[in-house]
């Protein structure tokens, strides 16, 4: 990601600048539970208390969109944070998908550039990774942690900046949703305990409309047109019953900047709410096109798609 001054960044581009070097396609074996030096590492990558960052005061509840305020100019020289208000429950490992909000200011004249993720759907997760700026910010702290941090411009050119940072929760891998009553017909879908489905197709003819069922109905919200969202899926050609791609044959969720997939899926996704698990089956109309209108194997071809909501990103306003 390619990171411009943050004074000429919008307010929507301010959680960018500390997730820089995260990804949301995410941690490439989110599969796997972290070693405990790989643990280590992220609870050691935090940055230290310092003078610049014990200057800043906040006022404001976690949680809310607060305000910080410093003599200005702040000389910065590094990287400090200062926490104020501790987190409960189990810390962050390497590669959750970690929801943050925050506000950032400017180090030399003290006016406020502006806040995100105070709002649902404002900033989607990323994993957090070592050697980020958000790991020397964060490290392994819990959900329910409030930092202030400062950060100096990585040329000279521009300002340091300082950050009020809330760490707000983890984002699970699988859906959460409450289980819903399955529908006559469509495939029946079975779940392994990391929440990796599988697919059985019935023994009749594929449909030719669009199927959409809601396996498990989430809390979160819903996913508009134009998001990016954040999603496990797992696709199966009715006529095999074999699956033809996952995101859990990849170990981590994925997520497609402004959901631009073939038209049935999206249509399955728009307005569903996060947390939710949705099955779709989606006509070859809908899908690939019919059979010989194009080169893709996928053409002709009656797909079955479970999808896991994690999280959804609103596309930004003018």
């Amino acid at each position: 990601m390619r990171i411009r001054p943050l004074a000429a960044l919008s307010t929507a581009a301010l959680a960018a600048l500390l997730l820089a070097g995260c990804s949301s396609s995410g941690n490439p074996d989110a599969s796997a539970s972290p070693s405990a030096s790989v643990a280590a590492d992220l609870c050691s990558s935090a940055a230290p208390s310092g003078p610049a960052s014990e200057a800043v005061a906040v006022s404001g509840e976690f949680g809310t969109d607060s305000s910080a305020s410093f003599a200005s100019p702040l000389d910065i020289t590094s990287v400090q944070r200062t926490v104020i208000t501790e987190g409960s429950g189990d810390p962050i490992e390497e590669g959750d998908y970690i929801n943050i909000a925050l506000s950032g200011y400017d180090a030399s004249t003290g006016a406020k550039l502006g806040s995100q993720g105070y709002t649902p759907g404002e900033i989607g997760p990323a994993p957090i990774t070592t050697g980020t700026v958000l790991s020397q910010i964060l490290g392994c702290a819990a959900p329910g942690t409030r930092v202030v941090a400062v950060t100096p411009s990585s040329d000279g050119s521009t300002p340091g900046q300082v950050f009020i940072v809330d760490l707000l929760s983890v984002t699970p891998t699988a859906a959460w949703g409450e289980p819903q009553p399955p529908v006559d017909g469509m495939p029946t879908v079975t779940l392994a305990d990391d929440g990796q489905p599988t697919v059985t197709i019935p023994d009749t003819a594929a449909p030719t409309e669009l199927q959409i069922s809601v396996l498990k109905k989430g809390d979160g919200p819903a996913v508009a047109a134009g998001d990016t969202t954040l999603l496990q899926y797992w696709g199966v050609d009715w006529d095999t019953g074999e699956s033809f791609d996952s995101s859990w044959s990849k170990g981590q969720p994925y997520s497609n900047p402004g959901n631009q997939y073939v038209p049935g899926f999206v249509s399955a996704l728009d307005g569903q709410t996060v947390g939710s698990q949705v099955l779709v089956v989606i006509p070859p109309s809908l899908a690939y096109g019919e059979a010989g209108s194009s080169d893709n194997a996928l053409a002709g071809k009656t797909l079955v798609f479970v999808i896991d909501i994690l999280a959804t990103q609103h596309a930004a306003t003018q």
